[in-house]
């Protein structure tokens, strides 16, 4: 057994020569290694020295895509599989729950179960549970699961009045006051120290944030960050309960280390005690959460703070290719501040990929249609959908995506919707599969089922799942889709283990409901940048990379200015071979083309100059540029589009900018003169599209068009395909049917269901 900080003798098949795995694509369900020298294996010398340095503090620095989980988790594995380290004496903390579930599935893999890897609020809660009744006495408060509806109650008894919007941000202000320990009294001050831009005036979030406070206290309940705070003060009031905890716990590990609020830091300190046994994981360049008191100090402090500290910086980005980690370098090249002084050149272990590309469009819907054309390129061309992302700054860019996705029939899934776990179907198909695996002997359906895959498909296929998917991207296509991830996963279960039983993978299916380790859904993802971190596609398409969305327009500091740049920087290094990045010249069909690329961009997409430091050779790319110029030889030619006109509602003649009322052609207060029987006609026709094709009714046409429609009633093709939100498309596939209702004419039976 090799001694604990020093390498083991390297298995015959190095890193060098292909041992190595892709590091953060390693197969669904990999064989246990069978010594703790075999948990070494396929690791990089760098990832290696992190899993053999397992005395004293540890600091790693891991760029994006580098490994930095396979490199703790087989730390804390070779550890626990060498005998060094007691599994129940590490913790293992993270920043989101799927984290912490990836990381016990991954640690299961390694043959290192018992390893607490939990959320720092998880952890702590599951301390403060236990220890209140003894610390204080008592059961522990009942915990809210949002805080907004309190917050609007502690208005109320102030006699404030917020708005929906304002709501949101005094809320997120009360808990960035929280995490960075900040009591009401002390808000005004330490806000203008820290610069935040507050929502109301200082003196009334100050007033809010303690009558929120005060009604908690009233009506016994605590928030989130009460459950650290509460853990702090036992901690640091409770000696003997201090010591317990330490004597508990004994080796800690820290991911994503550049996200730890001052609250966080503190309860680790308390944790700690007098040790270093610590290891902690980051990349400052990272940093994305500031505005909820998220700090890369801590990180960027740790040699300062630990000067025996063991650093090691992991640079070999196994995820993306050269052409994409060029790019990501590029932008990072050109940062300032502190945590641009410590950012990681990444070097791509990768075969070559295609270039990035730029395009240019004259609005956000025209881009949003020019996404959904590329990826319905890509789905043709075999990527899966599943392998691809759309990444946007603001929640509320969705929708337009969302329906070009729609009109083009493409599948997607919503990051943050309800959980795979959650759903409905998913829990229904839990349910038969478990009494299958109690009584499948009895079940006819299993009769011909030879092997777990067509056990699964058997049962599962009562509850709805076809070998071929349903038309359409709505309700039943989702439910399709989950039934799919099941039987897939099913599939890769049995590869991996060919004796497994309906049993074992129904405790397989326990298990990662229990962590929220879901199977892969087949769509394409849609998620703002921030939700995206730590995720990775194949296929990344970054949208609004413009002025005023990247950076937000209310970035104004140089250090929220660098924060927008580093957000760009984690949805660039989201992408594994193809990346493309788009922005419109303005926001609605015939608005003012006022808007310009992100100036993240200059120096690194063609024709933008040449950034500092960088030679123009370092920013070649394939270039489609919309409206607004010619393609570019390098680049694929794509139909111009010819420049529209501002739109002018019929009635007033006032110019239109918002979606709804374009979609109308007049202001929505303006008289309508619609024919209210032929609406309803259209409304009923629709009704049976959308029941045909498996999708919701918006999808073939939306409320507003078929009010536009019922308004001009258009007697030929070239009027109704004028009609915004029909298009060439819809126009081909519905216009027939449209122009005969339009005309009067009985459809014969349409309006009957099937």
């Amino acid at each position: 057994m090799p001694t604990c900080g020093q390498p083991a003798r390297p298995s015959p098949t190095t890193w060098q020569h292909g041992g190595v795995t892709a590091a953060t694509h390693s197969s669904l369900f990999p064989q246990v290694p069978d010594s703790a020298d075999a948990v070494l294996e396929g690791l990089d010398p760098e990832q290696r020295e992190v899993a053999t340095s397992l005395h004293g503090p540890v600091c790693v620095l891991a760029g994006a895509g580098t490994g930095k989980t396979r490199a703790i988790t087989h730390r804390i594995a070779y550890g626990v599989r060498a005998g060094i380290l007691q599994p129940s004496s590490v913790l293992a903390v993270t920043f989101t729950a799927r984290a912490a579930g990836e990381m016990r599935g991954r640690l299961r893999q390694l043959g290192a179960q018992g390893v607490q890897a939990r959320t720092f609020h998880s952890a702590a809660l599951r301390q403060l549970q236990y220890f209140w009744p003894k610390a204080i006495g008592g059961s522990l408060p009942r915990l809210i699961d949002r805080k907004v509806q309190l917050v609007a109650d502690a208005a109320a008894a102030c006699r404030i009045r917020l708005d929906r919007g304002e709501l949101r941000d005094v809320t997120a202000e009360i808990e960035w006051s929280k995490v960075t320990q900040t009591v009401p009294a002390d808000y005004p001050r330490a806000a203008a120290q820290a610069g935040r831009e507050t929502p109301r005036d200082p003196a009334e979030i100050a007033q809010l944030y303690s009558a929120y406070e005060d009604l908690k206290r009233d009506r016994a309940v605590i928030d989130f960050e009460d459950v650290l705070l509460l853990t702090v003060a036992v901690l640091q009031d409770r000696q003997d309960i201090a010591e317990q905890v330490r004597s508990q716990y004994q080796h800690f590990v820290v991911d994503e280390y550049q996200d730890v609020s001052p609250l966080q830091q503190r309860l680790l300190e308390l944790w700690l005690g007098d040790r270093d046994t610590l290891c902690v994981v980051g990349d400052a360049s990272q940093t994305i959460y500031s505005f909820t008191g998220a700090t890369p100090d801590h990180l960027l402090d740790f040699r300062t703070r630990h000067p025996g500290a063991t650093v090691v910086k992991l640079v070999r980005d196994y995820r993306s290719t050269p052409q994409v980690v060029h790019l990501a370098n590029g932008l990072l090249a050109q940062a300032r501040g502190r945590a641009a002084d410590h950012r990681l050149e990444l070097v791509s272990q990768r075969s070559p990929g295609p270039e990035p590309v730029y395009a240019e469009y004259a609005d956000e819907p025209a881009e949003a249609e020019g996404a959904a054309r590329r990826i319905r390129d890509l789905l043709d061309s075999g990527v899966p959908a599943s392998e691809i992302a759309v990444l946007f700054r603001t929640n509320g860019q969705s929708e337009t995506y969302e329906q070009a996705l729609a009109d083009a029939g493409i599948p997607y899934q919503l990051r943050g919707a309800e959980r795979f776990f959650d759903r409905p179907e998913v829990r229904k198909a839990g349910i038969a599969l478990r009494g299958a695996a109690r009584f499948g002997g009895n079940d006819s359906a299993l009769e011909d089922a030879v092997d777990l895959p067509s056990q699964v498909r058997a049962v599962l296929s009562g509850e709805g799942w076809t070998p071929q998917p349903p038309a359409g991207s709505g309700a039943v296509r989702e439910r399709w889709e989950s039934l799919a991830a099941l039987v897939n996963l099913a599939q890769d279960f049995a590869a991996a283990k060919p004796d497994a039983t309906l049993a074992d993978l129904v405790a397989e299916l326990d298990e990662r409901a229990g962590a929220q380790h879901a199977p892969t859904v087949q769509g394409v993802t849609l998620a703002s940048l921030h939700s995206a971190k730590g995720l990775e596609w194949d296929a990344v398409f970054l949208v609004g990379v413009a002025e005023g969305m990247m950076p937000i327009t209310y970035a104004r500091t140089d250090e929220q200015i660098e924060e927008e740049r580093r957000l760009l920087y984690v949805g660039v290094t989201r992408a594994r071979e193809r990346l493309h990045v788009s922005w419109a010249l303005s926001r609605a069909p015939g608005g003012r083309p006022n808007r310009r690329p992100s100036r993240f961009l200059n120096g690194l997409r063609p024709g933008s100059g040449t950034a500092a430091g960088r030679s123009p050779a370092g920013a070649v790319g394939g270039i489609e540029r919309g409206p607004a110029g010619t393609p570019t030889a390098s680049a694929p030619a794509v139909p111009r589009r010819t420049q529209r006109a501002p739109a002018r509602c019929r009635v007033c003649g006032r110019t239109l900018t918002d979606a709804g009322e374009l979609k109308l052609l007049r202001c929505e207060d303006c008289p309508s003169d619609m024919d209210e029987g032929l609406y309803e006609r259209l409304r009923s026709w629709r009704a049976v599209q959308a029941r045909r094709s498996g999708q919701p009714a918006f999808c073939v046409f939306t409320d507003k068009t078929l009010m536009a429609i019922a308004e001009t009633v258009p007697e030929e093709p070239g009027e109704l395909a004028r009609i915004p939100g029909v298009g060439v498309r819809k126009l081909n596939r519905y216009g027939t049917d449209v122009l005969a209702l339009c005309a009067g004419q009985d459809l014969g039976g349409e309006d009957e269901a099937d």
